[in-house]
């Protein structure tokens, strides 16, 4: 049986550059992967715009705006550097606070036009906070990632295979490690001035280093691998259900939990923001339209009203 994988503390460990560009191979590997496969089923193409950072390295945005099947989709990867870790970062681990930090990923939002597919969400990421010269200490390091889907109308099948495909790519790693961070995924996408969760959940984890630098980045594959089996098949199944007015309706409205999660709670809206991150490529995840409708409430037994009952943590698998 696999050992069990910890989330705490970071590992302090060096994390050598052949370390470094094999993640970097990987996740742009898996930018480039998840964008073909949402090209084949959207049949339109995707825009390219790679950028740098001033302070050090740079990112390539792929996205897609005003699509059919997708009305936004940001498949972004980013590698960068800093000279001093900001709060958001060195909150839960204060002994690295100050030191040169790197940190690289894949984050990537789909907001689908048709209100039948859900939103999702999916980030895998690697950080690294520098020893500082000199200091005769190690660096420490850390992996991150998770996805997690955001329906209007929810199909429990739908939810059920989410989750499933999630757990399945766990299993080899850790047979604890799902039902550990899908706790983590419901606590953590959690809208605590609205009491209830982004949507149905499905696994989040963060400050991954145990039990070393190559299971750790092992189980991050494997979460990154996972996403397009977990989400296409729904696309495939819903794109076709015919909407109207009400359902882009009610999709604008929740589309407003999701801009106030991101904007309030969300660690890596604040960790770019506060680390002068490119902001166009931190609010690329933002819905293209959003509403907000003062005490509104959905009609007693109306589709709109089921959705209340799945916002709260629930079994799937």
């Amino acid at each position: 049986m696999p050992a069990a994988i910890s989330a705490a503390p970071a590992a302090v460990a060096v994390v050598s550059e052949s370390n470094i560009a094999a993640v970097r191979a990987y996740l742009l590997g898996l930018q480039a992967n998840i964008v073909s496969e949402l090209e084949r089923v959207g049949d339109e193409p995707f825009l390219t715009d790679e950028w740098t950072r001033a302070e050090g390295g740079g990112g390539l945005s792929r996205l897609i705006e005003g699509a059919q099947l997708f009305e936004r989709a940001g498949v972004l990867f980013s590698h960068v550097k800093g000279q001093t870790l900001p709060p958001s970062a060195t909150a839960l681990r204060p002994e690295v606070a100050g030191r040169p930090w790197e940190a690289m990923g894949v984050s990537m939002v789909l907001h689908p036009r048709n209100p039948y597919i859900p939103t999702t969400h999916l980030n895998v990421r690697m950080f690294v906070a520098k020893a500082p010269a000199g200091s005769g200490q190690a660096d420490v390091f850390w992996f991150g990632g998770g996805m997690d889907l955001t329906p209007y109308y929810v199909f429990e099948d739908d939810a059920r295979h989410f989750h499933r495909v999630n757990q399945a790519a766990l299993a080899p790693h850790d047979p604890s490690a799902y039902s550990r961070f899908k706790k983590w995924c419901d606590e953590y996408f959690f809208l605590k001035h609205r009491n209830e969760t982004r949507g149905v959940g499905g696994i989040f984890f963060d400050d991954l280093s145990e039990p070393g630098f190559e299971q750790a980045f092992s189980l991050m594959r494997s979460v990154g691998d996972a996403f397009i089996p977990a989400y296409l098949p729904m696309v495939e199944k819903r794109r076709s259900q015919p909407f109207g007015q009400r359902e882009r309706d009610f999709q604008a409205y929740r589309r407003g939990r999701y801009v106030e999660f991101n904007l309030v709670f969300d660690r890596g809206t604040l960790f770019g923001l506060q680390s002068g991150g490119r902001t166009e490529s931190i609010l690329l995840s933002m819905p293209p339209m959003a509403a907000w409708r003062y005490n509104w409430q959905a009609q007693a037994d109306s589709p709109e009203a089921a959705l209340s009952q799945y916002l709260i943590p629930r079994d799937w698998v």
